[in-house]
């Protein structure tokens, strides 16, 4: 497995098993935290976004290459919540927990950076003994060519 796809599959397990609890947890979070959580809306809302984009960190890992576009994207969801944490942390609106996590995602943002530079450079090759995928040929994974089908049917 490349190093993009170990980060990227480390990164979505990572934000899953943090994540999940929390949909369990907010008259938790509301006693731990005050106040309480007045508009549950955002709170589920934020857990449901975020859930989501652990997922796409999975996918991601799946083919490097494939998605590496989309680690530019990734990596500014990784960034949106460091450097807000950051942020609320230096005027001490957060306690220092949220500021754990918000440097763990800052980790991360940098982990997405060195993946897309490495996929760039060629340098994420498969480990020995891998299977080598076929790169992706524009073809929306069909075993032809758009173009291949039209000539077998005649029409040019």
């Amino acid at each position: 497995m490349t190093f993009a796809a170990w980060v990227f599959r480390i990164a979505g397990i990572y934000g899953i098993l943090i994540l999940m609890p929390m949909y369990f947890a907010e008259k938790q979070i509301g006693a731990d935290f005050p106040p309480a959580i007045t508009h549950p809306e955002h709170y589920y809302g934020f857990l449901g976004v975020t859930l989501v984009w652990q997922i796409l960190f999975l996918l991601i890992s799946t083919d490097p290459v494939r998605y590496r576009p989309v680690m530019l994207v990734a990596i500014l969801e990784k960034l949106s919540y460091a450097v807000a944490i950051v942020w609320l942390f230096a005027e001490q609106r957060v306690p220092a927990l949220l500021l754990g996590f918000g440097l763990v995602d800052a980790l991360l943002a940098v982990l997405f950076f060195l993946s897309y530079q490495k996929i760039n450079r060629g340098e994420n090759s498969m480990s020995a003994g891998e299977e080598s995928k076929p790169e992706y040929d524009g073809n929306y994974g069909l075993p032809i060519s758009v173009e291949h089908f039209r000539a077998v049917r005649g029409r040019r």
